[in-house]
């Protein structure tokens, strides 16, 4: 569970814009140790500091988070898929995302939740009574462990809510909306009620598979089963990716920087009409998965040398 500090100013930011490298060499330090520093919290508590521009990321998807943390939105023939509530102080710019892409709230029909973090689920509460005809939907573990958070955070500078468990979804589930299926992987190790979530993206005449995984940081490990959990899922994925027939292409992560995407955005706008799409890359997502993995087997040592 991150914990998130109050704005800073804007002279102490720690980035300029939204860089991924750099965020990503601090995530990863984060990964390492469990602990976020300072002057990172802070930034991640700023709405300023978060704020980017909403963007066409597919014929279908938009992306309508912010800097630290990604917001998608999947648009069918019946309605929309919103995957992740982002948190507060950013559930605003969100709802002013989607309006600026041209989303009615009336228009989401699900909120699929990676896992119960606060930064991935804390908007529910204010997002739950404005979307009228939206399912709210995580893994059995995924609503405990969002509840229990919140519930932990009571009294503190950092209180937030949760809603009570609406749609409770598990691995090889299909949601079904206007011609797309959203299959549900769980993938613990994150946490432990972790999902990712895979489905159809459009480009042109192209259609490729996407999976939003779930958890990508070890920032929330309980031992060495966790980690050996988070090690299964990253090969679970692997495979999918690399499996004949309809293989996953695209990775439209829970955070921007991990798979670059704002570095993404700026070559599909320069992109010519006979290139790929810049995130349909199977060798650069398994190289993400490879990246992940190497990291867990080094906290994996961590956790059997001190015996948990």
């Amino acid at each position: 569970m991150l914990t998130l500090a109050g704005p800073t100013p804007a002279a102490a930011q720690p980035f300029e814009g939204c860089p991924s490298n750099p965020i990503f060499a601090v995530f990863k330090d984060v990964g390492r140790t469990g602990r976020m520093p300072p002057a990172m919290g802070s930034w991640i508590g700023d709405p300023d500091a978060q704020k980017i521009v909403p963007w066409k990321v597919f014929d279908n998807v938009h992306y309508v988070g912010v800097c630290w943390v990604s917001a998608w939105a999947i648009r069918t023939e019946d309605g929309v898929v919103l995957i992740d509530t982002l948190h507060e102080p950013n559930v605003d710019q969100l709802i002013a995302n989607l309006n600026e892409v041209g989303i009615g709230l009336d228009e989401i029909k699900y909120v699929l939740m990676t896992h119960g973090h606060y930064d991935h689920v804390g908007g529910a509460f204010k997002l739950k009574p404005l979307l009228p005809n939206a399912r709210f939907a995580m893994t059995r573990a995924g609503w405990d462990e969002a509840l229990e958070s919140a519930k932990q955070s009571e009294g503190t500078p950092r209180a937030w809510q949760m809603i009570q468990p609406d749609m409770v979804v598990k691995d090889g589930d299909v949601i079904k909306l206007g011609g797309n299926g959203f299959g549900i992987l769980e993938t613990p190790g994150h946490t432990w009620g972790t999902a990712s979530y895979t489905y159809d993206v459009k480009d042109g005449g192209n259609t490729y598979r996407a999976i939003t995984v779930g958890g990508l940081a070890l920032t929330s490990v309980n031992g060495s089963q966790q980690v050996e959990s988070y090690i299964a899922s990253v090969d679970r994925i692997k495979r999918l990716v690399q499996q004949p027939g309809n293989p996953i292409a695209v990775h439209l992560t829970t955070h921007s920087f991990s798979a670059g995407l704002m570095e993404a955005r700026e070559k599909l706008a320069a992109r010519q009409p006979n290139q790929t799409h810049p995130l349909v890359d199977q060798q650069d997502l398994l190289a993400q998965l490879d990246l992940l993995r190497g990291g867990a087997l080094r906290r994996l040592e961590v956790e059997r040398r001190a015996g948990r």
